[in-house]
């Protein structure tokens, strides 16, 4: 069974009654310190710091330069008298006839370009054309270049040669090449080597043959 409270010991009952009495009393203190004491004293408080000196610097005025002028406009050429004395030249009256023919000039003649044939070389015949001292003819007419002997380039090169009906080689053209100055190396020795000419029939003709040049390193 709960116990109750004694109202006596009970201070929630209390509470508003013990407020409103301490407000009156509060209310009443305030009420007689503003009736008794209405001024209070200001008290003034010097406040001292030093001063800072500023120290104000004159500027000088800036002077803007003047551009400088332009550059003096060149001068006109004037036609300076000379003593030379041009003739008068006198024009005749031409009178122009409306009624007249006048023909045609004759067109320029037309002038035909003659277009130039080049020379059939055969590829295959009864007899090829042979070099003057075989290959080896060829091979002491080559000079090894020094650029292929320092990089030891060493190979085949196949030129073509077309032999006209004496024996001469009109023209040579690299096939397969090797490179390092070698293959205009060996195109110079072909075109100098005098051939026997091939012949078809019993007669020389012109022939193209393909002539292998050996580099080879001692």
């Amino acid at each position: 069974m709960a116990l109750k409270k004694n109202p006596k010991a009970d201070l929630k009952r209390q509470y508003k009654k013990v407020f409103e009495i301490s407000m009156i009393i509060s209310l009443a203190v305030l009420i007689v310190a503003f009736k008794f004491f209405p001024k209070f004293d200001q008290e003034q408080l010097d406040i001292e710091a030093p001063q800072e000196l500023v120290d104000v610097a004159d500027v000088e005025a800036t002077k803007q330069e003047a551009a400088p002028p332009p550059p003096p406009k060149p001068p006109i050429p004037i036609e300076a008298p000379t003593d030379d004395v041009l003739e008068d030249i006198e024009i005749e009256a031409t009178e122009l006839d409306e009624d007249a023919i006048v023909e045609a000039p004759p067109p320029p003649p037309v002038e035909e370009e003659e277009e130039e044939v080049e020379p059939v070389f055969f590829v295959a015949v009864e007899e090829m054309p042979q070099p003057i001292g075989g290959i080896e003819g060829i091979q002491k007419q080559i000079v090894y270049p020094e650029i292929a002997k320092r990089a030891g380039v060493q190979g085949r090169v196949y030129v073509k040669a077309f032999v006209d009906e004496v024996g001469n080689v009109s023209k040579v053209e690299l096939i397969k090449g090797i490179g390092a100055g070698c293959d205009e190396a060996a195109m110079a020795a072909v075109q100098k080597t005098k051939f026997k000419p091939g012949k078809q029939r019993g007669k020389p003709v012109k022939v193209q043959v393909t002539v292998p040049v050996l580099f080879r390193l001692q």
